[in-house]
C-alpha cells in the first residue's frame, strides 16, 4: 500500500501534469484547421524535439512497466531477449529504413502509413486492406491502459477501473484536439522526464552489485537458479535461443513498422534534418531500453512475487517496487513521486501517437473513400469525424483494458505483442518493397501480406489448438505449442520470414517472366 505522503504527491502531480498538457493542447489546437495538420502538424519543429518524442513514442509503459515485469519473473534470460537483442535489432533497422521512407512520404504527400502504401502501389483497395489492419493497434492501446492504471492505482490505493475510466476519459479526451501540434511538445517533456527516471530506475539497485556481478548471480540463484541462466526452459516466452535471440532480432526489425514510429519523420521539414533526429531518437532509446534491468533489482526485492501475503501479477511488480523503494523519508518520497511521473509519461507519450496514427488513418484512408468523396467533406467536418472516432475509440479500448484487469493472464503484453506483432509482420515487406524497390506490382506486396497474417494466426491459434486437441506434430514448433500462454513472437517471427520468402520469391518470378518477354 501506498504511504499517504505517495498518496498526496500523487494527486500533486496530476494535477500539475494535466494543466502542462493542456496548456500544450489548447496551443495546438489553436494552429489546426484540417486533418493534415492533426496528422502531421503545421509547426516547423526541432529536429531534436522530434527526436526525443520519437524516442517517447516508441518507450511505451511497456519497457518501464511490463517487460521489467517479465524479466521479474524469468531473469537473465528475459534479459538478454527484451534488453539486448531486440533493441540492438530495433535501433538498426530505424536508421536503416526511417530516412528512405521519410524522402518517399515527403514527396507524395501522405499523412498516415495506409495512404503511403495507396501512393506507393497506386492501389486504393491495398490501402483500405492496411487501414483495416490497424485496428490490431488496439490491442497495444489496451496495454499501455492497464499498466497506466497500475501505476496509478498502485500509487493512489485506488480502484482499477475506475482509475481506468479516469485515464480513458482524460486522455482520449485531449487528442481529440491537440494532435501533431500538441503532441510533439508533449512527449519532448515527457520524454525529458523518461530520461531522468531511466537513470533513477537503472541506478536504483546498483548497490546489488557492489559486491561484484557474480555475488550478484548468486543472490539471484538463491531465489531460483533458472534466474541466472540465458535460457529458461520453464517460462513460456525466454525458452531458447530461438526464442531469445532469433524471434526477436526479426520483430526488432520489423517492429519499427508501426505507424506511431515510422511516421514520425514526416513531421520533418527539412532532409537536412534528419540525421540529428535520428542520432536523439537512438541514443535515447539506448538508454531507455536498459531500463529493464530493474526488473532485476524488483525480484531481489520481491523474492516470492508476494506482497502482503498477495501475489504479484507480472505487471504491477514494477509499481509496487517503486513505491516500496521510494517511500522511506521526505527525499526517497519525492524520487518515488518523480518515477511515477517518469512511468505515467513512458505511458501517455505512445498513447497519445497511437490515438493521433490509427484516428488519422480511419479517417483518412478508410472514411474517406467510403463516404468523403461522396458526401465532400470539407476539412472541418473532417476533425469533427475524427473526434467522432476517438470517442469510439476509447470506449473500446476501455472495455478492452477492462476485461484485462479483472480477468488478468500472464501478462496483458500476451494480447498486445499478438495484435502489434500481427499488425508489423503484415506490413513488414510491403514496406521493404516500397523502400527499396521501384515497379512494384500491387499484387506482391498483397499476397506477401495475406501469407504474413495467415501464417501469424495459424501459428499462433490453429496450430497450438491441433497440438493439444488432435495430437498433430509440427515437428520444430512443437516445443512453443505446451501451456496455455504462447509466445507471439514465434508466430509474428515466422509469419515475417514466410512473408519475405514468398513476396521476393514472386516479385523474383514476375521479373524473370518480364526479362524471358522482352528477349
Amino acid at each position: 500500500m501506498a504511504t499517504s505522503g505517495i498518496v498526496l504527491g500523487t494527486w500533486i502531480l496530476i494535477a500539475l501534469y494535466a494543466t502542462v498538457v493542456l496548456f500544450f493542447v489548447v496551443r495546438g489546437a489553436l494552429k489546426i484547421k484540417g486533418m493534415n495538420d492533426y496528422a502531421l502538424g503545421s509547426v516547423n519543429f526541432s529536429p531534436i524535439s522530434v527526436g526525443l518524442s520519437l524516442a517517447a513514442a516508441m518507450t511505451s509503459a511497456a519497457t518501464f512497466v511490463i517487460n521489467p515485469g517479465l524479466i521479474a519473473n524469468y531473469g537473465i534470460s528475459g534479459f538478454l531477449s527484451l534488453g539486448v537483442f531486440f533493441p540492438l535489432a530495433t535501433l538498426v533497422s530505424l536508421a536503416v529504413l526511417t530516412k528512405s521512407f521519410r524522402r518517399y512520404g515527403q514527396s507524395v504527400k501522405a499523412v498516415s502509413l495506409a495512404s503511403w502504401m495507396e501512393k506507393r502501389y497506386n492501389s486504393r483497395t491495398y490501402s483500405f486492406f492496411i487501414a483495416l489492419l490497424s485496428f490490431l493497434l488496439l490491442t497495444f492501446i489496451v496495454r499501455i491502459l492497464v499498466a497506466l492504471t497500475k501505476v496509478f492505482a498502485s500509487a493512489l490505493n485506488a480502484n482499477e477501473v475506475i482509475t481506468l475510466a479516469a485515464i480513458v476519459v482524460f486522455v482520449f479526451g485531449y487528442m481529440m484536439f491537440g494532435g501533431a501540434n500538441s503532441m510533439v511538445y508533449t512527449n519532448t517533456i515527457q520524454a525529458i522526464i523518461m530520461i531522468i527516471v531511466a537513470v533513477i530506475l537503472i541506478f536504483s539497485g546498483i548497490h546489488h552489485l557492489k559486491d561484484g556481478f557474480f555475488n550478484f548471480l548468486e543472490k539471484l540463484a538463491a531465489i531460483d537458479p533458472a534466474l541466472t541462466k540465458p535460457t529458461n526452459p520453464s517460462s513460456p516466452l525466454f525458452r531458447d535461443f530461438y526464442e531469445i535471440i532469433f524471434a526477436q532480432v526479426v520483430i526488432g526489425i520489423a517492429v519499427v513498422c508501426q505507424p506511431h514510429i515510422i511516421t514520425k519523420s514526416l513531421l520533418l521539414k527539412n532532409e537536412g534534418d534528419v540525421n540529428r533526429f535520428l542520432t536523439t531518437a537512438i541514443l535515447v532509446e539506448m538508454l531507455f531500453f536498459s531500463v529493464v534491468v530493474a526488473g532485476l533489482w524488483a525480484r531481489l526485492e520481491f523474492p516470492d512475487l508476494m506482497i502482503n501475503g498477495k501475489p504479484l501479477t507480472n505487471d504491477s511488480i514494477i509499481p509496487f517496487y517503486v513505491v516500496k523503494v521510494f517511500s522511506n523519508g521526505t527525499l526517497a518520497t519525492l524520487v518515488g513521486l518523480l518515477i511515477i511521473l517518469g512511468l505515467v509519461s513512458a505511458g501517455m507519450s505512445t498513447l497519445e501517437g497511437l490515438i493521433q496514427s490509427l484516428s488519422s488513418s480511419i479517417n483518412n484512408d478508410l472514411i474517406k473513400p467510403l463516404w468523403g468523396i461522396k458526401k465532400n467533406f470539407s476539412d472541418r467536418q473532417y476533425l469533427q469525424l475524427n473526434r467522432i472516432i476517438i470517442i469510439a475509440l476509447g470506449l473500446v479500448s476501455f472495455y478492452m483494458a477492462r476485461n484485462q484487469l479483472l480477468y488478468p493472464k500472464l501478462s496483458v503484453a500476451i494480447l498486445a505483442q499478438n495484435g502489434v506483432y500481427a499488425y508489423f509482420s503484415i506490413i513488414f515487406v510491403p514496406i521493404l518493397m516500397g523502400i527499396f524497390t521501384n515497379g512494384v506490382q500491387a499484387y506482391i506486396p498483397f499476397m506477401a501480406s495475406i501469407v504474413a497474417a495467415a501464417t501469424h494466426f495459424s501459428v499462433y491459434y490453429l496450430m497450438p489448438y491441433l497440438h493439444s486437441q488432435w495430437g498433430v506434430s509440427f515437428g520444430f514448433f512443437d516445443t512453443y505449442l505446451q501451456g496455455t500462454v504462447h509466445n507471439p513472437a514465434i508466430a509474428a517471427s515466422t509469419a515475417i520470414i514466410a512473408s519475405v520468402l514468398v513476396g521476393y520469391g514472386a516479385l523474383y518470378v514476375e521479373r524473370v517472366a518480364v526479362r524471358k518477354r522482352l528477349i
